[in-house]
């Protein structure tokens, strides 16, 4: 469930709001449906890493992925896939670790 919800907050905010805003979506979500620390953090990593490598492909295939392959020359990257794999995992590093954050602070006020 923590998933789903996570997964529905940063793909409807990625697309109106700046990028940090999922890091806030975990933390509060976490923080209201969390149970555990691993299923957490890896709710959050998850549903960013696939919520950002869609939404990179939204806006890169229009346009034959030009800027994405132009940014994974200048990163000596083998092809703009990389590119993709790698903006998921920093997305998903962020909302991971503010999922856990918003479980751990709710179990800071439990106690």
């Amino acid at each position: 469930m923590l998933f789903l919800i996570i997964l529905i907050l940063s793909f409807a905010s990625g697309f109106f709001l700046p990028w940090w805003v999922v890091a806030i979506a975990a933390f509060s979500a976490a923080f209201f449906a969390g149970k555990t620390a691993m299923q957490a953090f890896w709710s959050g990593f998850l549903a960013v890493f696939i919520v950002w490598i869609v939404l990179a492909l939204f806006k890169s295939i229009p346009n034959d992925h030009i800027l994405a392959k132009r940014v994974a020359a200048l990163f000596h990257l083998p092809g703009w896939g990389y590119l993709l794999f790698i903006t998921g995992i920093i997305g998903g590093l962020v909302s991971g670790f503010a999922a856990l954050s918003g479980l751990l602070l709710k179990r800071a006020f439990e106690k």
